[in-house]
């Protein structure tokens, strides 16, 4: 049994997109997280729809699969890190066109999920405020997903209004469940910011899941870090997703790591081929025993 894995072009910063994508293939992945953002693929480009048929190709050439990441830090804001957002007390509509420009480019790609969060709600600002801005901006995200047919991933984000797989599971509720909202995990944040354990996480967005980050975190700490530096269980993490049949990407998230990243990825994805032979061993043995 075996899953899908991906790097995240947010942690290959330094690189060109071409020269990002041929080292992710080179070692191996099968996929991409693809960060809309300008040392990348801008979605704002005047140049936009020619990137993307380029981009496209070099998938193909690739034989890399693809999912739309939203959280560039400044692509909205070059004074304030991921403002606007869905939650903010103005601009909301700024946010909300990135987004469908993300859909569109998605789209384009034939990527598997477009990723996207709430944001932090600023300070003084009541829940029922939250979630009517919330509800309102996303519901335009929504609608342009299903004219397109493409699969929207919400992430739940430590420290923002939708923390936990509770509260986008809450979301889901709230907008009458439709079936283009499905969830995000990044299995780092379970660690940093869940009561629940790791497996339990994945459990509960269960058939939802649509997407996954990898990454290893300390409880309490929101920084991404190399797997064997926090208090990660990879191996709880892979059995999750096998236990759960899920097919889609389970990409690295390590954007800090930019500095070094040819060898982080190939670190990164020897620690994961190592976890996943663990847990079909296990699988084995248990088999066998049964």
């Amino acid at each position: 049994m075996s899953v899908r894995f991906g790097y995240g072009t947010n942690g290959f910063g330094n690189h060109r997109l071409p020269d990002a994508l041929g080292v992710i293939a080179g070692l191996g992945y099968d996929g991409v997280a693809l960060t809309l953002d300008h040392p990348h693929l801008d979605p704002f480009a005047t140049d936009v729809a020619t990137q993307v048929k380029a981009v496209n190709r070099r998938l193909d050439e690739d034989g890399l699969a693809v999912v739309i990441e939203t959280g560039a830090r400044y692509v909205l804001d070059a004074w304030h890190k991921h403002e606007p957002t869905l939650v903010s007390a103005s601009g909301r509509e700024r946010r909300v066109d990135l987004l469908c420009r993300a859909i569109r480019i998605g789209a384009e790609l034939g990527a598997e999920a477009v990723s996207f969060w709430s944001g932090t709600l600023p300070a003084g600002t009541s829940a029922d405020e939250g979630w009517r801005r919330l509800l309102t901006s996303i519901e335009p995200v929504l609608e342009e997903a299903a004219r397109l047919g493409v699969v929207c991933a919400f992430e739940p984000e430590p420290g923002m209004f939708v923390d936990t797989v509770d509260g986008v599971l809450e979301l889901r509720h709230r907008l009458g469940s439709p079936d283009q909202l499905r969830v995000t995990v990044d299995i780092g944040h379970c660690v940093c910011n869940e009561s629940r354990s790791l497996a339990a996480c994945l459990h509960a967005a269960g058939s939802l899941l649509a997407n996954v980050q990898l990454d290893d975190m300390l409880p309490g700490v929101h920084e991404h870090l190399e797997f064997g530096a926090g208090h990660v269980d990879l191996t709880e993490a892979l059995r999750a997703l096998l236990d759960l049949s899920y097919g889609g990407l389970a990409a690295v998230e390590l954007p800090r790591h930019g500095h070094a990243a040819p060898a982080v990825a190939e670190r990164s994805l020897n620690a994961l081929r190592a976890a996943l032979r663990s847990v079909n061993q296990e699988k084995e043995t248990e088999e066998a025993r049964a």
